[in-house]
C-alpha cells in the first residue's frame, strides 16, 4: 500500500458519486473541453475554481501560481491564455486573488525567502506603483489586503496587454478580463470592478 492509497479510495469514491448521479457524466466530460472561462488563480490549496464558483470539471479552465500572477516572461501562463483565447474560445478570463494570500505578504516582509524573491518582485512592483495609498493604511493586515486588490487589477492590465488579447479583440472576439478577490473567511468573492473588454 502506498503513502497515498486514500487518495485513491477518494478518488474512487468521487467517480461512483458522480457515476451514480449522472451516468453520462464521465462520456459526456471525456468528449470535449468547451469552457467558457479561464481562470487566473493563486496556487493557495484553499482558493479552489470550480468549487467556489459552483462549477463541474470542464466549466473553467485553470491557471495557477504563486500570487496569481501574470507576468510578460512567463511562457507557461502565457501558452495558458494563448490556448484558452484561440483554441477553446473562452469568453471571460477572471483573474482571481485572495485575502491574506502569503505571497503578498512575502512581497512585503523585506525578507529573504529563496528562489520565490524573484517571483515576488512582481509584487513588489505592484507596491511601487501604488506606494503613496499603500503608505496611508497603517495596519498590517489591511495593508496586505489592499495589496491583494492592487497586484489583481495589475494582473488584469497585465493580460489586456498580451498579444493574444490584442490580437483577439482586433479581430473582435469577445472576451472580457474580471477581477476578483476571494475571502476565506467567509467564501465570497468580491468584484473589483475592473472588468475590461475591446468595447
Amino acid at each position: 500500500m502506498t503513502a497515498i492509497q486514500h487518495l485513491f479510495d477518494n478518488n474512487k469514491q468521487w467517480a461512483e458519486k458522480r457515476t451514480k448521479e449522472n451516468p453520462e457524466f464521465f462520456k459526456r466530460l471525456s468528449e470535449q473541453q468547451s469552457p467558457k472561462y479561464l481562470w487566473i488563480g493563486c496556487s493557495d490549496s484553499r482558493v479552489p475554481a470550480n468549487a467556489l464558483l459552483g462549477m463541474d470539471p470542464g466549466e473553467v479552465f485553470v491557471h495557477r501560481n504563486i500570487a496569481n500572477q501574470v507576468i510578460h516572461t512567463d511562457l507557461n501562463c502565457l501558452s495558458v491564455i494563448q490556448y484558452a483565447v484561440d483554441v477553446l474560445k473562452v469568453q471571460h478570463i477572471i483573474v482571481c486573488g485572495h485575502y491574506g494570500c502569503g505571497g503578498v505578504s512575502a512581497a512585503l516582509d523585506n525578507k529573504s525567502h529563496g528562489l520565490i524573491d524573484n517571483w515576488l518582485r512582481h509584487i513588489e512592483d505592484v507596491y511601487r506603483f501604488h506606494q503613496e495609498e499603500m503608505d496611508q493604511v497603517t495596519d498590517e493586515k489591511e495593508r496586505i489586503n489592499l495589496l491583494c486588490e492592487l497586484n489583481v487589477i495589475e494582473q488584469v492590465a497585465n493580460i489586456c496587454k498580451t498579444t493574444t488579447l490584442v490580437n483577439a479583440w482586433q479581430s473582435n472576439q469577445d472576451i472580457t478580463v474580471h477581477g476578483v478577490v476571494y475571502n476565506l473567511h467567509d467564501g465570497i468573492l468580491k468584484d473589483l470592478n475592473v472588468s475590461a473588454n475591446s468595447k
